[in-house]
């Protein structure tokens, strides 16, 4: 079932929430400091490929908080506003809901990625 939503989610927008991880991560690759901000963007790209099946857990401390703050005034408005249109538009159906809220977990990380832990969910 996992696989199949994760194929729709690619369909209904999760590839344009994926797209805009990876521009943002090579515009802070330009810069030899901003190296491992866009490293992050590219591994949360692939929660933006395939959000299902997967938790964000948030375990941060001084330095995320700092990078945080930085990310927020430079990307991450962004890519937050993004997402969490995009998750409005779907949740206008009751059929796309599990989609609206995938997109609102990633508009939530979008403002905040740094310190975020993603975990793979194992259902039984």
């Amino acid at each position: 079932m996992r696989i199949i939503l994760n194929l729709l989610w690619i369909i209904f927008g999760g590839f344009f929430s994926a797209l805009g991880w990876i521009l943002a991560g090579c515009f802070w690759c330009i810069t030899i400091i901003g190296i491992p901000i866009g490293l992050q963007c590219f591994k949360l790209s692939s929660l933006s490929f395939n959000p299902f099946g997967k938790e964000v857990y948030y375990e941060g401390g001084a330095v995320s908080f700092l990078v945080n703050v930085l990310w927020f005034l430079i990307s991450g408005v962004e890519l937050a506003l993004a997402n969490f249109l995009l998750g409005c538009i779907l949740c206008i159906t009751i059929i796309g809901i599990p989609w609206g809220k995938q997109f609102f977990k990633i508009a939530k990380l979008a403002l905040a990625p740094f310190g975020a832990v993603v975990e793979r969910v194992h259902y039984l």
